[in-house]
């Protein structure tokens, strides 16, 4: 499985100087199966330069997972070019929660006067496949098992498993409260359990975290004490404040690193970023 990373930002896309190491643009990962199998998390605005390097490539079937229907996490769809062709083919997957359906979710951020192209412009062959959280689902290679996230209007976070290899990806999750529909603690715990990688919401720091209980993200202390908990191998800082320089998060790493020296474990920790490859 490769990993390829196209935004890793939160809450709204940022540019500047400050920006450069860890990019700007907001949640998006592509995963590449063993068969070579696309399959896309989150359609944030680092999808847009995904969609130009695909069509590039002359690839016209996709995989596309959406976690949740927060603007951030979706604001890259109606802009990824590939959904304007007739020949490209997208199962998309995803849960509605209180919008029954990922397809009313999507089509509504391109009602007017949101966008200037409507829903109803889309060339592409899509097909819409509801999932429920805990009920794995398989894409070619790779086994998927969702799990509830802890955060407002709710969520999901995913395994995905191949060749007895694990990521689990956790955006958008508030370790500390149980949001409606979210999870404790533990559950979190069991399901990152000795994953190989692990990459989580670690948006906050102590003191900015006194004002932003219930805003659904984590410490990235706690993030970084439940993958120690869980003995994970790597451990990546995600969906990073908008406000969060380069040179912060440099620092939050290395605390992590001080922190996992202190606790004597032995997990990798690095700050996820746009444009990072991890092979797994």
């Amino acid at each position: 499985m490769l990993i390829n990373i196209w935004g890793a930002r939160g809450s709204i896309p940022v540019s500047g100087k400050e920006y450069l190491k860890y990019g700007g643009d907001t949640t998006c990962i592509e995963l590449r199966t063993k068969n070579d199998e696309i399959i896309i998390i989150d359609a944030g605005s680092g999808i847009r330069k995904l969609g130009n390097k695909l069509i590039g490539e002359g690839r016209k079937r996709y995989h596309l997972i959406f976690t949740h229907a927060h603007w951030d996490h979706t604001i890259g769809f109606p802009v990824f070019k590939p959904i304007y062709y007739k020949s490209t083919t997208i199962d998309i997957y995803g849960c509605g929660f209180e919008y029954k359906s990922i397809k009313n979710i999507l089509s509504k951020i391109m009602k007017p006067p949101h966008f200037p192209v409507n829903y109803n412009n889309i060339s592409a062959k899509i097909s819409y496949n509801d999932i429920y959280p805990t009920k794995e689902f398989q894409i070619d290679s790779v086994s998927i098992t969702p799990i509830n996230l802890s955060h407002p209007n709710q969520g999901l976070g995913f395994k995905f498993i191949e060749d007895n290899k694990s990521f689990v990806f956790i955006t958008d999750n508030e370790l500390t409260l149980v949001h409606t529909g979210g999870l404790g603690y533990r559950d979190y715990l069991e399901f990152c359990r000795r994953a190989n990688i692990l990459i989580h919401d670690a948006e906050f720091t102590e003191n900015e975290y006194v004002k932003t209980r219930s805003w659904g993200h984590s410490v990235y202390t706690d993030a970084l004490n439940l993958a120690i908990e869980a003995e994970v191998e790597e451990f990546g800082l995600f969906h990073h404040n908008q406000e969060r320089s380069d040179r912060e998060i440099d620092d939050l790493v290395k605390r992590c690193n001080e922190i996992i020296a202190e606790k004597k474990a032995s997990l990798k920790c690095f700050a996820v970023k746009s444009g990072m490859k991890i092979k797994l």
